[in-house]
């Protein structure tokens, strides 16, 4: 049996978890101009397999490469490596 190597990976912060085992990670990272030198951040979101439906808005995980599972989703997750805080929602009041 062949060994695959290692998978990409990459840390990132949960932006939305609203989708049924899909969450959005917001991946950032820096990037050096080319002319210039200087650096600056980039950010890119990405589909994410979460098949427990574990991970929620806030966490910050690890996700991995995996094979592609829909138009958009080719990542899964790996861990979770810090819970976010637990934002409750705000009740609606009626205006006067």
């Amino acid at each position: 049996m062949q060994d695959r190597g290692q998978r990409d990976r990459r840390v990132g912060t949960v932006v939305s978890d609203k989708g049924d085992k899909t969450i959005r990670v917001n991946y950032e990272y820096l990037v050096k101009h080319p002319k210039y030198g200087k650096y600056f951040r980039r950010s890119t979101t990405l589909a994410t397999h979460d098949e427990k439906n574990e991970a929620k808005k806030g966490d910050l995980v690890e996700v991995v490469a995996c094979r592609r599972m829909s138009r958009t989703k080719c990542w899964r997750l790996e861990r979770i490596i810090k819970r976010g805080a637990e934002v409750e929602p705000v009740a609606e009041t009626a205006v006067p």
